[in-house]
């Protein structure tokens, strides 16, 4: 390489101080560490990629003897020494041509998506880390945490020549060790400039990502202004009383119960910073073996799910063939049986693999709450409940869309200023909590504020405005504010670049419905919202009550169901000569024919010849009257395709036992068009 100059006179300087110290003076690893980064830095500007690589090693290893506490001077000097050879042989190695990032993605594609995947990682948890160091800028883990992330970012961008993105993250990096050393204290210019800086690496990740899949896209320009803010932090001398500083307005905050858990790794198959255990390593007698982490591509993982479906709509076709049923060989059942046990714990296992924690989603939300917050002048506190709760991967992904517009709306227009609050008897900071939990057999996801809630008057007057409604009379509190979902519906005073327009809420709506989930509201003038999403563990399977009606067979999803029973002359009621209803312990609930809705015959229009399925939707309990009741199945779910995308009341199709289609009824769409 024959590189003349900074680069070259900081190694001889290294090899000069090696042979002089010998190991008695100066053998620390940590004392050596700021030649090594001199040493890097250098390499950096001068573009010398291999030598940018032996330092990134030498700087691993003493910085490995430092963290292990065995500073044996022998062990250092031997390191030091291998690291200086390593550095000679690469400043005089021929010099090597400097690619462009978008030449290396395509010398090797599998190693830069690799980086790409990585990356992202990292830069998810160094942005969780930063706003925990926020709120406390003397928690030591969140720092070395964020320095870790950074680190490994440069050295594997130092080794694949993208210089750009090496660059920016070794100058974050030597900020971040000033801050681990005392020699600098984290302060709101630090967060703003760290922040800025995930910001613009994940730029260059967009970019690199479309280059890899031959999509055009533009390498983000060198950040000059950022370099020289970065720069300004690198010299900026400590001052014990910017620690104070750092409580900004914004306040964002994990629950208690979560405050312990280290930050989770965003979406699914992937991995924090964390070492991955050696899969060569045996676990030592008494002890359990470390659980392993692998990378799996989603691809490979949707396509092991569906023949894991597969397999079980063929397990189903087998144990109820008619054929095999006349059988009277026990050894044959025996093993069918076996089959059907084998085939149930795959399809478990399979469907466990698509489920993700839902934490990681919630912590996205976090970056956004505080910058909005800061936008809006308005102090808001951010807390998170059952992160642990675990979401099909293809729904934590569909929802992150939909989260963001309510967390953004309820920032704009549902708290207040600190003036305001305070007006009103509040705590200046707000209140904003994301939770998750189990119910009925869905997770629902509860986005809560303590804000203003929303204005039942104001939405009325709107709806009126707009011709969505003549009148509010005989209209529950929860219908009018559904009115909020429709498109262009806004009660907003003026337009923010946030929101205001009226295109947001109707997108949530239109993704919560895609997932066969639906939203319910509750709200106090004054007081604050809550937002419901409820919405399916999985899409997928489904456990459903197979009913038939003539001669079709349909599928009620069973955590709609409450109960089932055979009416009597008692029962049946009808109300204006128009409304069929049933007495039901004690409440009269609506009556839907199922086969009125799907134009059937059924085998009896008598409803006492028939069978009436009490299902409850949105708060809603009403009567499926069917022919018969078939059994309880779990199935897995088939998309109908665009020919019957708009089939009203269906949700979907599955294979049953017996090889026939069966429909999966939308029971919220077939209450809404009961009376079409």
């Amino acid at each position: 390489m024959n590189q003349p100059g900074e680069l070259r006179q900081e190694v001889e300087d290294l090899a000069l101080q090696l042979v002089v110290g010998e190991p008695q003076s100066g053998t620390k690893a940590s004392a050596w560490m700021p030649a090594v980064e001199k040493i890097s830095a250098a390499a950096t500007r001068e573009h010398a990629g291999r030598v940018v690589t032996a330092a990134a090693v030498l700087g691993e290893t003493l910085r490995g003897l430092a963290q292990s506490g065995s500073d044996d001077p022998s062990a250092v000097y031997s390191a030091l020494q291998e690291g200086v050879a390593n550095l000679q042989k690469a400043l005089e190695a021929p010099a090597e041509e400097i690619p462009s990032p978008d030449r290396s993605l395509a010398q090797d594609p599998e190693l830069m998506s690799d980086f790409i995947v990585e990356s992202r990682e990292h830069l998810v948890n160094i942005e969780s880390q930063v706003l925990t160091l926020e709120r406390d800028p003397s928690d030591g883990e969140a720092l070395n945490a964020v320095f870790r992330g950074f680190h490994t970012i440069k050295g594997l961008a130092g080794f694949l020549e993208l210089w750009e993105v090496q660059k920016l993250a070794h100058e974050v990096e030597t900020v971040l060790d000033r801050a681990r050393n005392s020699q600098w204290t984290i302060n709101p210019a630090g967060i703003d400039v760290i922040l800025e800086s995930a910001d613009y690496l994940r730029r260059w990740l967009v970019h690199m990502d479309a280059a890899l899949h031959q999509t055009a896209s533009r390498a983000p320009a060198r950040d000059e202004a950022l370099l020289t803010r970065i720069a300004r932090l690198s010299s900026e001398p400590d001052d014990a009383e910017s620690a104070g500083l750092a409580a900004l307005a914004v306040a964002v905050s994990v629950h208690p119960e979560d405050a312990s858990a280290k930050p989770a790794a965003e979406g699914p198959g992937e991995k924090t910073d964390e070492p991955v255990a050696n899969p060569a390593a045996v676990a030592a007698p008494g002890r359990p073996q470390e659980t392993l982490a692998v990378k799996v591509d989603t691809a490979k993982l949707d396509y092991l799910v569906d023949m894991a479906g597969e397999m079980v709509i063929a397990e189903s076709l087998v144990r109820h063939d008619q054929e095999l049923a006349v059988l009277k060989n026990p050894l044959l059942h025996r093993k069918i049986a076996h089959l059907t046990r084998i085939t149930a714990e795959l399809q478990k296992t399979a469907m466990a693999m698509r489920l993700v924690p839902i934490g990681p989603l919630f912590r996205r939300m976090a970056r956004l709450v505080r910058d909005l917050a800061r936008q809006f002048g308005k102090q808001v506190e951010m807390q998170t409940q059952g992160d642990e709760i675990e979401l099909d991967r293809t729904i934590v992904e569909e929802l992150a869309d939909p989260l963001m517009h309510m967390v953004r709306n309820s920032l704009d227009h549902g708290i207040e200023s600190p003036a305001e609050r305070q007006a009103a008897g509040k705590p200046a900071a707000a209140r904003l909590v994301l939770k998750a939990n189990h119910q009925a057999g869905q997770v629902v996801i509860e986005i809560t504020d303590d804000g203003r809630g929303l204005n039942r008057d104001k939405i009325v007057a709107k709806a009126a405005q707009k011709g969505l409604i003549h009148s509010a009379d005989g209209l529950s509190d929860n219908e009018i504010y559904n009115l909020i979902f429709q498109p262009g519906f806004s009660t907003a005073e003026q337009v923010t670049n946030v929101s205001g327009r009226g295109v947001g809420m109707d997108v949530v709506r239109r993704h919560i419905e895609k997932l066969r989930g639906r939203i319910e509201i509750r709200s106090t003038v004054g007081e604050g919202a809550t937002f419901l999403l409820k919405l399916p563990l999985t899409l997928a399977i489904i456990e459903g009550l197979v009913v038939g009606v003539g001669k079709e067979r349909y599928i009620a999803p069973l955590f709609a169901i409450r109960e089932m029973f055979r009416p009597t002359a008692e029962t049946i009621w009808t109300v204006q000569q128009r409304a069929e209803m049933a007495l039901v312990r004690g409440s009269l609930l609506p009556v839907v024919r199922l086969y009125r809705i799907f134009h059937v015959e059924p085998k009896s229009e008598d409803p006492l010849a028939g069978v009436l399925v009490v299902a409850e939707v949105e708060g809603q309990r009403f009567c499926v009257l069917v022919d018969e009741l078939i059994g309880k199945q779990e199935v897995v779910i088939k998309a109908l395709g665009e020919t019957f995308k708009d089939v009203t009341g269906v949700a979907g199709g599955a294979i049953l036992g017996d090889g026939r289609v069966g429909l999966i009824l939308d029971l919220d769409r077939i209450f809404k068009v009961k009376d079409s």
